[in-house]
């Protein structure tokens, strides 16, 4: 059966710390062989980059400045992202970053100069970028139009943006990720989004531990958590299902399909 790929997760986060060696064995016995790890702020970048060294071929990191995070970041975070990803080329991946108007009190400006200064990044070097946007589309899309994008294209992760922005946004170079919240009886409107996205656009992913799935779309759960039930990234088995059903193809089709598209965008070694 083909393999499994998580377009954005945090495997990182210390909320999975103490299940992690499980969490990692149930994801390779779930037959995920490459998850893209995303970093949201400085102080996490060093723990998405050791593990990846700690996993490799599996973990492909991604360091990026999220924007409920920008009033914490240090004078030279864009110095110290830089270097990170220029130490070695095409292996560090940037975000998860973008926009949030969703926030109480969103600094919009401030987080538009963040976010541009990590596009241009990615566009200087031609690495995948993970981009989050929350009640901002007007705004991204005003960025994007009028800044260089990296030439492979950009992903919009846990796509929950309308249908009717879909044609615009593959115009400019989107690939868009589907996650397992999405499956909830209230979110018809992303779901059609979905079915008119074309084929080699689309991507899956957990964005473990969050975006937790419907109940009955958690074949794995996360034990320790004192914040209530925690998404696991083997759950993406059941996301593939679920995606596989609102799209009317074959779950066999749809890993096909998400396997070629996962490997055009992100610069890795076929499994």
């Amino acid at each position: 059966m083909i393999p499994l790929y998580d377009a954005h997760n945090h495997l990182h986060d210390h909320r999975l710390l103490e299940e992690l060696p499980d969490i990692l064995s149930a994801m390779q016995d779930a037959r995920i062989t490459h998850c893209v790890v995303n970093g949201t702020c400085e102080s996490d970048w060093n723990r998405v980059l050791d593990l990846a060294r700690a996993n490799p071929g599996l973990i492909l990191p991604s360091i990026g400045l999220h924007p409920w995070k920008i009033s914490s970041r240090s004078d030279d975070w864009l110095e110290r992202m830089t270097s990170a990803i220029a130490s070695d080329p095409g292996s560090v991946y940037i975000g998860e970053c973008g926009l949030d108007r969703w926030i109480h009190n969103p600094n919009i400006e401030e987080q538009k100069e963040v976010f541009v200064s990590q596009l241009t990044l990615a566009a200087e070097y031609n690495l995948p970028i993970s981009v989050h946007c929350l009640k901002a589309w007007g705004p991204l899309l005003d960025i994007l139009k009028k800044n260089h994008r990296p030439d492979r294209g950009f992903l919009l992760h846990s796509y929950g943006g309308s249908a009717e922005l879909v044609p615009e946004l593959v115009d400019l170079g989107a690939y868009f990720s589907f996650s397992g919240y999405f499956l909830r009886e209230n979110k018809e409107g992303v779901r059609e989004a979905f079915r008119r996205i074309p084929a080699h656009r689309v991507m899956v992913e957990t964005d473990a531990p969050d975006m937790l799935p419907p109940e009955n779309y958690r074949r794995y759960s996360v034990k320790n958590s004192g914040t209530g039930p925690l998404n696991h990234p083997a759950n993406l088995l059941s996301v593939m299902e679920g995606l596989a059903k609102i799209l009317e193809i074959e779950e066999s089709q749809l890993r096909s399909l998400i396997s070629k598209n996962f490997h055009s965008f992100f610069p890795v070694k076929l499994s």
